[in-house]
Protein backbone atom coordinates (compact mmCIF):
# COMPACT_ATOMS: atom_id res chain seq x y z
CA UNK A 1 0.00 0.00 0.00
CA UNK A 2 2.76 2.07 0.84
CA UNK A 3 4.30 1.82 -2.80
CA UNK A 4 0.82 2.37 -4.19
CA UNK A 5 0.72 5.61 -2.72
CA UNK A 6 4.31 5.88 -3.82
CA UNK A 7 4.17 5.48 -7.18
CA UNK A 8 1.30 7.57 -7.45
CA UNK A 9 3.63 10.43 -6.51
CA UNK A 10 6.62 9.50 -8.54
CA UNK A 11 4.71 9.03 -11.79
CA UNK A 12 2.93 12.62 -11.06
CA UNK A 13 7.07 13.96 -10.17
CA UNK A 14 8.63 12.75 -13.29
CA UNK A 15 5.36 14.42 -15.59
CA UNK A 16 5.81 17.42 -13.58
CA UNK A 17 2.91 17.57 -11.81
CA UNK A 18 4.14 16.93 -7.95
CA UNK A 19 2.75 20.18 -6.75
CA UNK A 20 -0.47 18.57 -7.44
CA UNK A 21 -0.35 16.52 -4.39
CA UNK A 22 -0.85 18.21 -1.15
CA UNK A 23 1.53 17.78 1.40
CA UNK A 24 -0.23 15.90 3.75
CA UNK A 25 -0.55 13.19 1.20
CA UNK A 26 3.03 13.26 1.32
CA UNK A 27 3.13 13.19 5.03
CA UNK A 28 1.10 10.38 4.90
CA UNK A 29 3.34 8.35 3.20
CA UNK A 30 6.26 9.12 5.54
CA UNK A 31 4.05 7.70 8.64
CA UNK A 32 3.07 5.01 6.53
CA UNK A 33 6.65 4.02 6.22
CA UNK A 34 7.18 4.77 10.31
CA UNK A 35 4.68 2.52 11.33
CA UNK A 36 6.01 -0.08 9.16
CA UNK A 37 9.48 0.19 10.27
CA UNK A 38 7.94 -0.06 13.89
CA UNK A 39 5.96 -3.14 13.47
CA UNK A 40 8.80 -5.18 11.39
CA UNK A 41 11.01 -7.10 13.12
CA UNK A 42 14.83 -6.95 13.02
CA UNK A 43 15.43 -9.57 10.10
CA UNK A 44 13.21 -6.56 8.12
CA UNK A 45 10.50 -9.22 8.32
CA UNK A 46 6.91 -8.69 9.50
CA UNK A 47 3.77 -9.95 11.09
CA UNK A 48 1.95 -11.70 8.93
CA UNK A 49 -1.35 -10.19 10.85
CA UNK A 50 -4.69 -10.75 8.78
CA UNK A 51 -3.75 -10.95 5.12
CA UNK A 52 -0.56 -10.11 5.25
CA UNK A 53 2.44 -11.96 3.45
CA UNK A 54 5.70 -12.37 4.76
CA UNK A 55 7.93 -9.98 2.44
CA UNK A 56 11.69 -11.12 1.75
CA UNK A 57 14.80 -8.88 3.45
CA UNK A 58 16.07 -7.71 -0.24
CA UNK A 59 12.78 -6.66 -1.38
CA UNK A 60 11.85 -4.53 1.92
CA UNK A 61 15.58 -3.33 1.64
CA UNK A 62 15.07 -2.11 -2.10
CA UNK A 63 11.98 -0.32 -0.89
CA UNK A 64 13.50 1.73 2.03
CA UNK A 65 16.01 3.15 -0.25
CA UNK A 66 13.01 4.30 -2.90
CA UNK A 67 11.33 5.65 -0.01
CA UNK A 68 14.75 7.45 0.99
CA UNK A 69 15.22 9.15 -1.93
CA UNK A 70 11.91 10.59 -1.36
CA UNK A 71 12.57 11.59 2.25
CA UNK A 72 16.24 12.36 2.20
CA UNK A 73 16.17 13.94 5.46
CA UNK A 74 14.35 10.96 7.26
CA UNK A 75 17.35 9.48 8.89
CA UNK A 76 15.16 6.12 10.02
CA UNK A 77 14.25 5.36 6.67
CA UNK A 78 17.81 5.99 5.63
CA UNK A 79 18.92 3.74 8.37
CA UNK A 80 16.75 1.02 7.15
CA UNK A 81 17.97 1.58 3.54
CA UNK A 82 21.60 1.62 4.46
CA UNK A 83 21.23 -1.81 6.77
CA UNK A 84 22.24 0.51 9.85
CA UNK A 85 25.84 1.87 7.81
CA UNK A 86 24.05 5.41 7.62
CA UNK A 87 21.40 7.14 9.14
CA UNK A 88 19.87 6.69 12.78
CA UNK A 89 17.53 4.58 14.49
CA UNK A 90 14.46 6.28 16.32
CA UNK A 91 14.95 7.41 20.12
CA UNK A 92 12.69 5.46 20.83
CA UNK A 93 11.83 1.43 21.69
CA UNK A 94 8.54 0.66 22.65
CA UNK A 95 5.61 2.27 20.36
CA UNK A 96 2.14 2.43 20.27
CA UNK A 97 -0.29 3.17 17.19
CA UNK A 98 -3.69 4.07 19.27
CA UNK A 99 -5.61 5.09 16.44
CA UNK A 100 -4.90 1.68 14.37
CA UNK A 101 -4.47 -0.51 17.89
CA UNK A 102 -1.19 -1.63 17.05
CA UNK A 103 1.67 -1.83 19.92
CA UNK A 104 5.14 -2.73 19.69
CA UNK A 105 7.22 -4.09 22.85
CA UNK A 106 10.87 -4.05 22.09
CA UNK A 107 14.02 -3.71 24.04
CA UNK A 108 15.91 -3.15 21.85
CA UNK A 109 16.31 -2.25 17.66
CA UNK A 110 19.10 -5.05 16.76
CA UNK A 111 18.53 -8.74 16.26
CA UNK A 112 18.94 -10.33 19.47
CA UNK A 113 15.98 -8.18 20.50
CA UNK A 114 12.89 -9.39 22.19
CA UNK A 115 10.15 -7.81 20.38
CA UNK A 116 5.85 -8.02 20.56
CA UNK A 117 3.79 -6.94 18.19
CA UNK A 118 -0.15 -6.57 19.84
CA UNK A 119 -2.88 -6.30 17.18
CA UNK A 120 -6.17 -4.80 18.86
CA UNK A 121 -7.58 -2.25 17.03
CA UNK A 122 -10.89 -0.95 15.69
CA UNK A 123 -13.47 -2.70 13.37
CA UNK A 124 -11.39 -3.82 10.03
CA UNK A 125 -12.88 -5.03 6.97
CA UNK A 126 -12.21 -7.54 4.40
CA UNK A 127 -8.03 -8.51 4.59
CA UNK A 128 -8.92 -8.06 8.40
CA UNK A 129 -9.30 -11.22 10.50
CA UNK A 130 -11.43 -11.64 13.93
CA UNK A 131 -7.95 -11.71 15.86
CA UNK A 132 -8.30 -8.86 18.34
CA UNK A 133 -5.80 -8.85 21.02
CA UNK A 134 -3.33 -11.23 19.35
CA UNK A 135 0.51 -10.91 19.01
CA UNK A 136 3.41 -11.90 17.50
CA UNK A 137 6.81 -12.79 19.72
CA UNK A 138 10.26 -12.44 18.48
CA UNK A 139 13.30 -13.24 20.55
CA UNK A 140 16.86 -13.38 19.37
CA UNK A 141 16.32 -14.24 15.71
CA UNK A 142 13.35 -15.93 16.11
CA UNK A 143 9.36 -15.39 15.92
CA UNK A 144 8.26 -18.00 18.53
CA UNK A 145 4.46 -16.91 18.10
CA UNK A 146 4.01 -16.52 13.98
CA UNK A 147 0.06 -16.07 13.08
CA UNK A 148 -1.83 -18.29 11.11
CA UNK A 149 -1.81 -16.12 8.22
CA UNK A 150 -4.24 -16.36 5.57
CA UNK A 151 -3.51 -19.03 3.30
CA UNK A 152 -5.62 -17.94 0.13
CA UNK A 153 -7.60 -14.50 -0.61
CA UNK A 154 -11.04 -15.52 -1.81
CA UNK A 155 -12.61 -18.45 -4.00
CA UNK A 156 -15.20 -21.29 -3.38
CA UNK A 157 -16.21 -24.54 -2.30
CA UNK A 158 -12.90 -25.98 -0.38
CA UNK A 159 -10.90 -22.89 -1.07
CA UNK A 160 -13.16 -20.33 0.64
CA UNK A 161 -13.36 -23.54 3.58
CA UNK A 162 -9.30 -22.97 4.19
CA UNK A 163 -9.61 -19.50 4.07
CA UNK A 164 -12.26 -19.41 6.97
CA UNK A 165 -9.96 -21.85 8.76
CA UNK A 166 -7.05 -19.30 9.03
CA UNK A 167 -9.39 -16.13 9.66
CA UNK A 168 -10.96 -18.33 13.05
CA UNK A 169 -10.63 -16.34 16.46
CA UNK A 170 -9.32 -19.39 17.90
CA UNK A 171 -6.25 -19.69 15.44
CA UNK A 172 -4.62 -16.56 17.17
CA UNK A 173 -3.32 -15.86 20.39
CA UNK A 174 -6.47 -14.94 22.01
CA UNK A 175 -9.52 -15.78 24.04
CA UNK A 176 -12.74 -16.93 22.51
CA UNK A 177 -16.34 -18.05 23.54
CA UNK A 178 -17.23 -21.83 22.58
CA UNK A 179 -14.06 -21.59 20.12
CA UNK A 180 -16.57 -19.42 18.00
CA UNK A 181 -15.63 -15.67 15.94
CA UNK A 182 -15.88 -12.55 17.88
CA UNK A 183 -19.32 -10.87 17.15
CA UNK A 184 -17.40 -7.63 17.68
CA UNK A 185 -14.22 -6.37 16.99
CA UNK A 186 -14.24 -3.04 18.38
CA UNK A 187 -11.00 -2.87 20.73
CA UNK A 188 -10.83 0.03 23.00
CA UNK A 189 -7.19 1.04 24.91
CA UNK A 190 -7.33 1.67 28.30
CA UNK A 191 -3.71 2.13 28.77
CA UNK A 192 -0.72 2.39 27.48
CA UNK A 193 2.41 2.81 29.23
CA UNK A 194 5.55 2.67 26.88
CA UNK A 195 8.38 3.40 29.71
CA UNK A 196 9.64 1.81 32.56
CA UNK A 197 10.98 -1.56 34.22
CA UNK A 198 7.20 -2.40 33.73
CA UNK A 199 5.60 -1.54 30.67
CA UNK A 200 1.99 -2.18 30.45
CA UNK A 201 -0.95 -2.28 27.64
CA UNK A 202 -4.43 -2.65 28.41
CA UNK A 203 -7.17 -3.16 25.85
CA UNK A 204 -11.03 -4.14 25.91
CA UNK A 205 -13.12 -5.96 23.25
CA UNK A 206 -16.51 -6.41 23.46
CA UNK A 207 -16.11 -9.30 22.06
CA UNK A 208 -19.88 -11.36 22.39
CA UNK A 209 -22.75 -10.45 23.79
CA UNK A 210 -23.13 -9.86 26.99
CA UNK A 211 -19.17 -10.89 27.62
CA UNK A 212 -16.21 -8.62 27.13
CA UNK A 213 -12.40 -9.28 27.28
CA UNK A 214 -10.00 -7.17 29.42
CA UNK A 215 -6.01 -8.35 28.27
CA UNK A 216 -3.30 -7.38 30.13
CA UNK A 217 0.26 -7.33 28.85
CA UNK A 218 3.33 -6.92 31.27
CA UNK A 219 6.51 -6.23 29.85
CA UNK A 220 8.54 -7.00 32.80
CA UNK A 221 11.99 -5.66 33.15
CA UNK A 222 12.35 -5.74 29.46
CA UNK A 223 12.95 -9.67 29.56
CA UNK A 224 9.62 -11.39 30.11
CA UNK A 225 5.65 -10.89 29.32
CA UNK A 226 2.62 -11.78 31.81
CA UNK A 227 -1.11 -11.81 29.93
CA UNK A 228 -4.04 -11.37 31.69
CA UNK A 229 -7.24 -11.99 30.48
CA UNK A 230 -10.50 -11.57 31.73
CA UNK A 231 -13.90 -12.54 30.34
CA UNK A 232 -16.59 -10.18 31.89
CA UNK A 233 -20.43 -11.09 31.56
CA UNK A 234 -23.58 -12.73 32.05
CA UNK A 235 -22.40 -14.92 29.09
CA UNK A 236 -21.98 -18.20 29.74
CA UNK A 237 -20.27 -21.17 28.13
CA UNK A 238 -16.67 -22.30 27.69
CA UNK A 239 -13.80 -19.42 28.15
CA UNK A 240 -11.09 -21.03 25.44
CA UNK A 241 -7.64 -19.09 25.69
CA UNK A 242 -5.48 -20.16 22.04
CA UNK A 243 -2.02 -19.58 21.61
CA UNK A 244 -0.30 -21.01 18.42
CA UNK A 245 2.68 -22.50 18.63
CA UNK A 246 5.86 -22.54 16.47
CA UNK A 247 6.90 -25.68 14.69
CA UNK A 248 9.05 -27.74 16.30
CA UNK A 249 9.81 -29.85 19.36
CA UNK A 250 7.62 -28.50 22.17
CA UNK A 251 7.94 -30.51 26.42
CA UNK A 252 4.57 -30.07 27.52
CA UNK A 253 2.62 -30.78 30.68
CA UNK A 254 -1.00 -31.01 31.23
CA UNK A 255 -0.27 -31.18 35.18
CA UNK A 256 1.46 -27.41 35.53
CA UNK A 257 0.40 -26.32 32.11
CA UNK A 258 3.37 -25.48 30.82
CA UNK A 259 5.26 -25.69 27.25
CA UNK A 260 8.93 -25.25 26.81
CA UNK A 261 10.34 -25.34 23.38
CA UNK A 262 13.17 -27.79 22.60
CA UNK A 263 15.01 -25.39 19.76
CA UNK A 264 18.45 -25.22 19.27
CA UNK A 265 20.48 -22.45 21.95
CA UNK A 266 19.93 -19.40 20.80
CA UNK A 267 15.59 -18.79 20.54
CA UNK A 268 13.40 -20.65 23.06
CA UNK A 269 10.56 -19.85 25.65
CA UNK A 270 8.31 -21.14 28.55
CA UNK A 271 4.62 -20.60 28.43
CA UNK A 272 2.88 -21.51 31.31
CA UNK A 273 -0.77 -20.38 32.28
CA UNK A 274 -2.18 -20.04 35.65
CA UNK A 275 -6.45 -20.28 35.65
CA UNK A 276 -9.79 -21.14 37.72
CA UNK A 277 -9.93 -24.66 39.06
CA UNK A 278 -11.01 -27.31 36.92
CA UNK A 279 -8.88 -25.40 33.83
CA UNK A 280 -8.28 -28.05 31.24
CA UNK A 281 -5.63 -27.95 28.60
CA UNK A 282 -6.68 -29.00 24.87
CA UNK A 283 -3.97 -29.72 21.94
CA UNK A 284 -5.29 -29.33 18.34
CA UNK A 285 -3.30 -29.55 14.93
CA UNK A 286 -2.59 -26.27 13.63
CA UNK A 287 -1.28 -24.45 10.14
CA UNK A 288 0.66 -21.58 9.88
CA UNK A 289 1.10 -19.64 6.29
CA UNK A 290 3.41 -16.77 5.33
CA UNK A 291 2.99 -16.88 1.31
CA UNK A 292 -0.15 -17.62 -0.50
CA UNK A 293 -0.99 -21.18 -0.90
CA UNK A 294 2.04 -22.41 1.34
CA UNK A 295 1.39 -23.50 4.56
CA UNK A 296 2.93 -25.49 7.67
CA UNK A 297 1.36 -27.71 10.35
CA UNK A 298 2.32 -26.86 13.66
CA UNK A 299 0.69 -27.04 16.92
CA UNK A 300 -2.35 -25.39 18.53
CA UNK A 301 -3.06 -24.95 22.13
CA UNK A 302 -6.24 -23.69 24.37
CA UNK A 303 -6.88 -23.45 28.18
CA UNK A 304 -9.94 -23.81 28.81
CA UNK A 305 -12.65 -22.95 31.57
CA UNK A 306 -16.37 -23.37 31.81
CA UNK A 307 -18.22 -20.07 32.76
CA UNK A 308 -22.03 -20.76 34.85
CA UNK A 309 -22.89 -17.83 36.21
CA UNK A 310 -21.33 -14.00 36.48
CA UNK A 311 -18.35 -14.34 38.39
CA UNK A 312 -15.02 -13.68 35.39
CA UNK A 313 -12.74 -15.92 34.26
CA UNK A 314 -9.24 -14.61 34.61
CA UNK A 315 -6.44 -16.41 33.46
CA UNK A 316 -2.28 -15.08 33.89
CA UNK A 317 0.05 -16.64 31.27
CA UNK A 318 3.88 -16.05 31.70
CA UNK A 319 6.11 -16.01 28.43
CA UNK A 320 9.60 -16.09 29.16
CA UNK A 321 12.17 -16.13 26.47
CA UNK A 322 15.34 -17.85 27.11
CA UNK A 323 18.26 -18.85 24.93
CA UNK A 324 18.70 -22.46 26.23
CA UNK A 325 15.48 -24.25 27.31
CA UNK A 326 17.72 -25.77 30.60
CA UNK A 327 17.99 -21.96 31.91
CA UNK A 328 14.00 -21.88 32.02
CA UNK A 329 12.69 -20.79 35.34
CA UNK A 330 10.37 -21.39 37.77
CA UNK A 331 6.84 -19.85 37.37
CA UNK A 332 3.77 -19.26 40.12
CA UNK A 333 1.03 -16.51 39.39
CA UNK A 334 -1.89 -15.73 41.02
CA UNK A 335 -4.65 -12.49 41.38
CA UNK A 336 -4.09 -9.97 44.17
CA UNK A 337 -7.41 -8.28 43.57
CA UNK A 338 -9.78 -10.96 43.98
CA UNK A 339 -12.46 -10.70 41.66
CA UNK A 340 -12.39 -8.64 37.97
CA UNK A 341 -12.22 -4.81 39.13
CA UNK A 342 -13.55 -2.29 36.33
CA UNK A 343 -10.70 -0.15 37.78
CA UNK A 344 -8.02 -1.57 38.00
CA UNK A 345 -5.82 -4.72 38.24
CA UNK A 346 -3.29 -6.56 40.74
CA UNK A 347 -1.06 -9.95 40.20
CA UNK A 348 1.69 -11.22 41.55
CA UNK A 349 4.00 -13.29 39.94
CA UNK A 350 7.36 -15.44 40.64
CA UNK A 351 10.22 -15.98 39.23
CA UNK A 352 12.45 -18.77 40.41
CA UNK A 353 10.60 -17.64 43.41
CA UNK A 354 11.26 -13.57 43.23
CA UNK A 355 7.82 -11.61 43.52
CA UNK A 356 7.11 -9.09 41.35
CA UNK A 357 3.89 -7.40 41.85
CA UNK A 358 2.00 -6.07 38.55
CA UNK A 359 -0.71 -3.60 38.91
CA UNK A 360 -2.10 -0.49 37.18
CA UNK A 361 -5.39 1.82 38.20
CA UNK A 362 -7.74 3.23 35.17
Amino acid sequence: TINIFYSALNMGTVNGFQKEFPQNYIDTIERMIMFYANICFPDYSNPCFSDALLTGKQYTINCYKKWSALFPDNQVIRYFATEGKEGTLPDYLSKGFTTSGFFIFRNSWGKNATQMVVKAGPKGFWHCQPDNGTFELWFNGKNLFPDSGSYVYAGEGEVMEQRNWHRQTCVHNTVTLDNKNLDTTESVTKLWQPEGAIQTLVTENPSYKNLKHRRSVFFVNNTYFVIVDEMVGSGKGSINLHYQMPKGEIANSREDMTFLTQFEDGSNMKLQCFGPAGMSMKKEPGWCSTAYRKRYKRMNVSFNVRKDGEEAVRYITVIYPVKKSADAPKFDAKFKNKAFDENGLEVEVKVNGKKQSLKYKL
